[in-house]
Parts: structure tokens; sequence; C-alpha cells
């Protein structure tokens, strides 16, 4: 058995489709170990074999945190893989990958929460200040 290129922590979901963008499919996501093999991706249970790619984008995101998604599109499948940055994402990948700038999205549930927890967190401050 090949010795991974790299391995590193990820999330990664196929609930996404083509969207970027924070949503409960993430809350719920994989949480595991990424492997670049030089033949094939695996995360868990999932191996996709690099002759098997049929698109990859990897979107260098710099919101709070830098990172990158790495979306994978292989045999109907969309895989999406939340990476922290790190210069191995910079180099020569052993499949072939388009890299663009990308923006993360909200879902409904994303803003919703958001809402609530800035309305909790004045509600909280308020309290505070009328005692």
């Amino acid at each position: 058995m090949d010795k991974p290129l790299h391995r590193c922590m990820t999330k990664a979901t196929i609930a996404e489709g083509d969207d970027l963008r924070y949503s409960f499919n993430w809350l719920v996501a994989r949480r595991g170990i990424l492997k670049v093999m030089p033949d094939a991706l695996v995360c868990g249970n999932w191996r996709i074999p690099c002759e098997q790619i049929d698109e990859a984008v990897l979107f260098s995101i710099w919101s709070t945190v830098p990172g990158f998604v790495l979306r994978v599109r292989s045999g109907g499948t969309i895989y999406q893989f939340g990476l922290n940055w790190n210069p191995f994402w910079t180099k020569e990948l052993p499949f072939a990958v388009t890299r663009e700038k990308g923006k993360l999205g909200y879902s409904t549930y994303s803003i919703i929460v958001r809402i609530i927890g800035l309305g909790a967190t004045c509600y909280l401050i308020w309290k505070h200040l009328s005692r």
C-alpha cells in the first residue's frame, strides 16, 4: 500500500452539491482524516481514485480562519472537504485541480441561528446592564 502524500483533519459532506455555504449539513458532516494518496483521495470508507475524478476545484476561503474547500465531482457524486490552511494545498496535487477564490454563502438555517445568537447576546447584555 502506498504511503499518503498528505494527511489532514477534515469535515466532509456529499449533501451540499455545488453550493459553497455555511449550513446544517456541515454541522453533521463527516469528520475524519483525509489522506491524499498518489492515486486516490481517502476519507473513512470513501475512496475516490484520481482517474475517476471528473472535476476538482480547490476554493481558497478567507473568512474568520483561512482555509480551503475542495469540491470533487466523481461518478455523479459531489464531495466537499473543508480543509485548514496548509502549504500542501498550494502545490501540485496528484489530480487535476482548478484553483479559485471562494466565498461561503449562508443557508436559511445558518442565518436563523445567527439571528437567535445575536438576540440572546443582546438580551443578556441588556439584562446585565439593567441591574
